[in-house]
């Protein structure tokens, strides 16, 4: 959670409340050793701010599936 001062929050207020609103994550506001919090009323689905990331996988996913690592990984352990 982001801790921003009064004059930060005069200065940005419209910015500040649409990060609010777009990300769920809610804003302190620190006024003289007391705090405020900007919370939105609506909980939001923290899953539609993932970004969707189609070249991460190279080659067939139903690969990994059968994927072993007894060959690569050597541990002795005692």
């Amino acid at each position: 959670m982001k801790t921003i001062t009064v004059t930060e929050l005069r200065g940005n207020i419209f910015k500040l409340l649409d990060e609010v609103l777009r990300t769920g994550v809610p804003i302190e506001v620190n006024k003289g050793g007391k705090k405020v919090r900007i919370v939105p009323v609506e909980v939001s689905n923290k899953l539609q701010n993932l970004v969707s990331r189609p070249d991460v996988i190279n080659g067939d996913p139903e690969d990994i599936v059968n994927t072993t690592w007894e060959k690569e990984v050597h541990l002795d352990l005692p």
